[in-house]
């Protein structure tokens, strides 16, 4: 297959955002997780690509699950990577500009936005992602939930954090809390910065 997906490579080692994240988690989740999400994401594009060949209408509806949860695993992933930061490199630190002004704004401080998306993430029952979105329509930042590996696709992503137990349950087992209030101090702000940048109505005419 010649657009066959890959795994993408981190900007840092597994070892990079300890305390926060171990580096034996980063390294499974990385080359175990992420890694079979491509395969398998592949695999059902080639299986789907052979139906539509065949005009088999049956196996191509049967394949859209397989499709949506292996290419949302792949999507969310590579965003969540890139949304990391070690602290050596600037992560967990928000620098004043765009972004800061905007969090101040919709939220009315970093630790209020902080305190309001962990508490949201929280809730989530049983796996899903909690994301800090840009929505266009209404030109605010937003915290919002998906489920499994569903993407973000309502609102253009700013900060994406894994809920899924594989991304913490080595490291904090049940305590959860305590992962989600820990990850901000690995958060790529400068990434995000960007990420809202790009989103804003007037982003093309910068380019």
């Amino acid at each position: 297959m010649a657009n066959e997906h890959k795994l993408p490579t981190l900007d840092y080692g597994y070892d990079a955002l300890e305390p926060s994240i171990s580096a034996e988690i980063m390294e499974i989740h990385h080359t175990k997780h992420h890694q079979t999400y491509v395969n398998n994401l592949n695999n059902a594009e080639k299986a789907y690509a052979a139906a539509v060949q065949s005009n088999d209408v049956r196996k191509q509806i049967e394949l859209q699950s397989a499709l949506k949860f292996n290419g949302g695993g792949h999507i969310n992933h590579s965003l969540f990577w890139k949304n990391l930061a070690p602290v050596s490199a600037g992560g967990g630190q928000l620098q004043e500009g765009p972004l800061k002004q905007a969090i101040e704004r919709d939220f009315g401080s970093l630790d209020n936005l902080k305190q309001q998306f962990n508490a949201t993430i929280a809730t989530i029952q049983g796996s899903g992602w909690g994301w800090v979105g840009f929505n266009p329509k209404s030109q605010k930042l937003e915290i919002l939930t998906t489920k499994d590996q569903d993407p973000l696709i309502t609102h253009n992503v700013i900060i994406g954090v894994d809920a899924w137990e594989h991304a913490y349950y080595l490291q904090y087992k049940n305590n959860k809390v305590q992962y989600f209030t820990n990850i901000w101090q690995v958060i790529n702000f400068k990434e995000a910065e960007e990420r809202f940048k790009k989103s804003q109505p007037d982003a093309k005419a910068h380019v």
